[in-house]
């Protein structure tokens, strides 16, 4: 192999790296900033799932768990009044939802309707961008 073949490859090699770091330039100043929206995606999710569970509890005992039972009543049979007339073994949920900041959800409920929320980032009601309350009502 003559000498000016090996030389060529290393110029290759070269481009082929600079273009790997402008790539990677662009693209890691978008990637920083995604672990905020994916805690916002999660805890969409989970409010999903748990007004799931909230409607299962509702056409089980006629009512959706009431504030003051809480989210609890999920997890665990309440002993609070209106007492459930059936309970699964496990529950609804198998433990204690919280939001991906690490703060309990927030639910009101008169029994016939309901709101549960994230207060986001900031655990404040209110904001903006990943600091906004993230809720569903029903």
């Amino acid at each position: 192999m003559p000498d000016s073949e090996a030389g060529l490859t290393l110029v290759e090699m070269i481009v082929v790296l600079a273009i790997i770091a402008l790539v990677a330039a662009l693209i890691v100043p978008n990637v920083i900033g995604r672990p905020d929206q994916a805690r916002v995606t999660t805890a969409t999710t989970d409010l999903s799932t748990i007004a799931s569970q909230l409607t299962t509890y509702r056409l089980d005992n006629g009512a959706y768990p009431t504030t003051e039972q809480g989210l609890k009543a999920l997890v665990e049979k309440t002993t609070t009044p209106p007492l459930p007339a059936t309970f699964p073994d496990g529950g609804y949920l198998s433990t204690m939802p919280q939001d991906p900041w690490g703060k309990p959800y927030v639910y009101e409920s008169t029994g016939g309707s309901y709101l549960i929320k994230s207060l986001g980032r900031d655990g404040k009601p209110g904001g903006e961008g990943v600091d906004a309350d993230i809720e569903r009502k029903h």
